[in-house]
């Protein structure tokens, strides 16, 4: 059994299966927190990417777990804010995770299974055109294909 997210950017939905194998306890926390609801802007350091910049005060707190710098296109990130602020980072191409201090280590808690070409359309119109309204909600439980 997969255990899914949909993420909608304005009116465009990706479903993405979570890790819970590999990200638990980001998982779980994230969970408690949807449904959620922000904006995504354009990545400044870290490549094609899109991201969702985090309150300090952001209610979850987790440990580095599955971490990586270079997510593939659609391995979603969040970044428990160590060195940098909090945040959910979705790459759509090309993608180093860092900030102006260097490279930062993001715990990979889902991947998006769907829409690949679209995902890069949505990128490109919020590097082109600014914000676009991000909402996050918990789907459904899917048997492995």
């Amino acid at each position: 059994m997969l255990t899914t997210i949909i993420l909608n950017i304005e009116n465009e939905e990706f479903i993405a299966h979570l890790h819970e194998d590999k990200a638990p306890r980001t998982v779980e926390a994230l969970l408690k927190l949807l449904p959620y609801r922000s904006e995504v802007i354009h990545a400044r350091f870290s490549g094609e990417a899109i991201w969702v910049p985090l309150p300090a005060d952001f209610p979850m707190d987790v440990p580095l777990e599955n971490q990586t710098s270079y997510p593939s296109k659609g391995d979603l990130l969040y970044y428990p804010g160590f060195v940098s602020e909090k945040e959910l980072l979705i790459p759509y191409g090309a993608t180093i995770f860092s900030s102006r201090v260097g490279l930062l280590p993001g715990n990979h808690f889902a991947s998006i299974v769907d829409k690949q070409d679209k995902l890069a359309e949505w990128g490109k119109k919020v590097l082109w055109e600014g914000a676009k309204d991000l909402s996050i909600r918990k789907g459904s439980a899917l048997h492995e294909i």
